[in-house]
């Protein structure tokens, strides 16, 4: 499905009419195909589903180290920046770090992949939850591990910015899947 920036540029001049100001001035005339070319920059990831980017970086490379079956040896990229965009507020989810870690299962992803796909993840109307689930799928299906934890802290405006307005606010999500489920050891390797 591709984002109908027409249709967004109509409704953005509506609501800039609905909020009591003149979309015909001087400062907001381009403001409707400004926000449109953003939305279809920032929502990118809508027009893909986890399947769609499990295809577009599935960049492997054969293993060659010998991963016993109860090997503990694994893969951990952090502090992998994202944002994204609550689908309660549409309000912005900022400082997001992610972390990603698997156990090699005869192959391992492209390290780069693995950023490109939170990234591509996040380029939707969001829940930090969902971020780290649709991420672990992802990369359940390129790297046919079980074995896959997904940490996620981010700040979201619709807790700072307005609400409750408390900007010390973190979030804090984890999706553990397979042996990172059970093994407190683990786990903490990742943190």
């Amino acid at each position: 499905m591709a984002i109908d920036t027409e249709a967004i540029k109509v409704h953005i001049r509506g609501i800039l009419k609905a909020l009591g100001d003149d979309p015909d001035r001087e400062g907001l005339k381009d403001t409707p195909d400004r926000v449109a070319r953003m939305y279809q920059e920032v929502f990118e990831g809508m027009n893909y589903t986890n399947d769609m980017i499990a295809q577009m970086f599935d960049k492997t490379f054969a293993d060659e180290m010998d991963f016993e079956t109860d090997s503990k040896d694994l893969v951990v990229v952090k502090d992998i920046d994202i944002f994204s965009y609550c689908e309660h507020h549409m309000a912005l989810m900022y400082d997001m770090k992610v972390t990603v870690a698997y156990i090699p299962n005869g192959k391992v992803i492209g390290l780069s992949k693995i950023a490109r796909i939170a990234d591509m993840v996040s380029k939707r109307l969001q829940l930090q939850e969902r971020i780290g689930t649709d991420i672990a799928d992802i990369m359940e299906k390129i790297t046919d591990s079980k074995d896959i934890a997904v940490l996620i802290k981010g700040c979201h405006s619709c807790m700072t910015a307005r609400g409750i307005k408390k900007p010390g606010a973190v979030t804090y999500t984890s999706t553990l899947r397979g042996r990172f489920k059970d093994d407190a050891a683990l786990q903490m390797r990742i943190m």
